[in-house]
């Protein structure tokens, strides 16, 4: 009798009923933060044009959301595993859509940087939380991949749809309707959710230790502002400062974590190379990509003229190659191998990026589509098959803060390539031959210029404008060149590092 009932209870656990109606919630929850992390860039100029902020606090504006979020994603996944990934999952969406709200009627740049703030508590339970939610869900290794891969084309999606609605946004309503849009997706995410996601905890969590929250919080935010802060002003000593803060800190929650019975994140899970190799080349393909991801916006609509609706639409080439790769990604690393998927992509990645560095302000759209293309689909299998990685590597009582480590990495990613790729840019930019009578603020970015350029003479602003644009797009090649080379030396690391590493469920 034991022998003929035990299958069918196994049956029953790795099938569980609803389970991808239950999916459907989560990528609800990916659609809410990939939105919202994309929209900002948009509307910063109609914020500033009403909320008129200082140049500092238009940096806060733009920097806080991925601070706080960078800070608090392995507390709040390891808070997952301990009180529930749904409850912080709804918990976390009601909050998201609620402080949406507050920045949408923000009325001084002190309130709206406040309420990016409030976002990015909210914001850090979510992508953990779906994540765990996705291991405990899918027992079946090859439906998780599927899943893990619908998963990472929401993400990609979002991206993709963000600029585009909010370009219509902006060209129809005022700034704050960026924001409010996450109200309906919130709305849909909770009601379906309560009734269609399963709970899911540690059953032995032990104690959500304080101290090891404080300090990976103060770490995470002091080095991502030493990174920025250095990029923006050189080696001054307030970025020397956070910098050591930040580094202190980190080291001391590393080591209490190795002290404690049941710590905030297991450090031992860093000893496998399947997992550290994982996370590496997550950290180091988004530092590589940041560079065009920042900057992309701003040369389809100051240097080639589109409207933001119109830019929204031209990148979706990467969000589509990211989606189809992201459904294939899973039987396609049973098929060849995880280390052979991981690696091509990465290493196609680096190549669109290399043809990128040939990018002129009249490069037609076809080659920069067919690029983006290339990147997407690179990226897309990459991330998924990583991201499965880091899932499968681990108990599914850690789903929560394993997942958290690997927001994490994109985070401290994205900050990383941001500044150091940013710092390129901005540094070839500032040293175009100007006109006589260019104002100061011309050369602290093209946006500067351009809003310069209104000022002054029809001649002296087209000599200003064409020189400004010529010097950006050099600095935009530039710092694709520098994404592929990281890019291409990511794939070699990783075909190393992930050797021997496989999917469970192999066909």
């Amino acid at each position: 009798m034991i022998s003929t009932v035990q299958p069918a209870l196994t049956s029953e656990a790795v099938k569980r009923p609803g389970r991808w109606l239950a999916l459907g919630v989560l990528v609800l929850a990916v659609l809410l933060v990939a939105v919202d992390a994309t929209v900002l860039g948009l509307a910063t100029p109609y914020i500033s044009e009403d909320l008129k902020p200082s140049g500092t606090q238009l940096l806060w504006i733009g920097d806080v959301y991925s601070f706080v979020i960078a800070g608090l994603l392995v507390s709040m996944g390891s808070l997952g595993d301990r009180i529930g990934r749904k409850r912080i999952l709804l918990g976390g969406a009601t909050a998201f859509g609620v402080i949406s709200v507050l920045n949408a009627y923000a009325t001084s740049p002190e309130m709206m940087i406040f309420a990016r703030a409030l976002l990015g508590v909210a914001g850090a339970t979510l992508m953990p939380a779906t994540l765990a939610l996705i291991r405990n869900l899918f027992h079946d290794p090859r439906e998780r991949s599927l899943a893990v891969g619908v998963w990472g084309a929401a993400a990609s999606a979002g991206t993709a749809v963000g600029p585009v609605v909010g370009g219509f946004l902006l060209e129809h309503f005022w700034w704050g309707s960026v924001f409010l849009i996450n109200l309906p997706v919130m709305v849909v995410l909770v009601l379906v959710g309560i009734r269609l996601l399963p709970e899911s905890r540690n059953p032995r969590p032990g104690p959500w230790d304080l101290p090891s929250v404080l300090l990976s919080l103060v770490g995470m935010i002091a080095l991502v502002y030493a990174v920025k802060e250095a990029a923006a002003h050189g080696l001054a000593w307030t970025a020397l400062a956070a910098g050591l803060l930040g580094a202190g800190a980190l080291y001391g929650f590393v080591r209490r974590q190795f002290a404690l019975p049941a710590p905030l994140l297991d450090m031992r899970l860093f000893r496998g190379r399947g997992f550290s190799g994982a996370v590496l080349a997550d950290l180091l393909t988004v530092f590589g990509l940041s560079g065009l991801v920042f900057f992309l916006s701003q040369f389809l609509q100051l240097v080639q003229g589109r409207s933001p609706f119109q830019a929204g639409l031209a990148e979706l080439p990467a969000a589509i190659g990211a989606v189809a790769a992201g459904l294939v990604a899973g039987r396609a690393a049973r098929r060849f191998s995880v280390r052979a998927v991981v690696s091509g992509g990465l290493a196609a990645v680096g190549l669109a990026l290399g043809a990128l560095t040939l990018l002129g302000e009249r490069t037609g759209y076809p080659v920069l589509g067919a690029a983006l293309l290339v990147v997407g689909l690179g990226a897309g299998f990459s991330f998924t098959v990583t991201a499965d990685v880091i899932l499968a590597g681990v108990p599914k009582e850690q789903a929560g803060a394993a997942s958290a480590v690997s927001e994490t990495a994109y985070e401290l990613g994205a900050a990383l390539g941001i500044a150091v790729l940013g710092s390129v840019v901005t540094g070839v930019y500032r040293d175009f031959a100007a006109p006589a009578g260019t104002p100061a603020e011309a050369r602290e970015s093209l946006g500067g210029a351009v809003e310069a350029a209104h000022a002054l003479p029809g001649g002296t602003a087209d000599a200003l404008l064409s020189s400004a644009r010529e010097a950006f797009v050099h600095g935009l090649s530039l710092a694709s060149g520098v994404g592929a080379v990281v890019l291409l030396a990511t794939a070699v690391a990783a075909w190393f590092m992930l050797r021997g590493q496989h999917l469970d469920g192999r066909m």
